[in-house]
């Protein structure tokens, strides 16, 4: 059972990525996923989340209007498009799972990590100025 993040790396400011989250050993479908970030010497913040059925999602004040989660369940891989990225968006972005069957999810619940089930590994993202 494992969750991988993926495509992170270095790029300019205003620029954009595109993250992965990827499920081995499970499926996705009954899953809300999350994205979190974390910055050297700052705590772990909630990014973004979208429910198990994809029809609500949910996003940092930060990231609003640049950030876009969205899901592939026939894929079993979670997106994260990152547009307009700013310096201080550089950090290890995780991705992270939490089991809520076919129940919606709230901002609330899906960044607290005692819901969640299942941690990913990290990847880095880098925006110079």
């Amino acid at each position: 059972v494992q969750l991988q993040a993926s495509g992170g790396g270095l790029v300019q400011a205003g620029g954009s990525l595109r993250l992965s989250c990827a499920a081995s050993g499970f499926t996705l479908d009954y899953y809300a996923i999350a994205w979190f970030r974390q910055a050297p010497g700052k705590e772990r913040e909630g990014v973004s989340c979208i429910s198990s059925s994809g029809g609500a999602t949910y996003y940092a004040d930060s990231v609003k209007g640049r950030f876009t989660i969205s899901r592939d369940n026939a894929k079993n891989t979670v997106y994260l498009q990152m547009n307009n990225l700013k310096p201080e968006d550089t950090a290890v972005y995780y991705c992270a799972a939490d089991l809520t069957y076919a129940f919606g999810t709230t901002w609330y619940r899906c960044t607290t990590p005692q819901h969640i089930d299942y941690w990913g590994k990290g990847t880095q993202v880098t925006v110079s100025s």
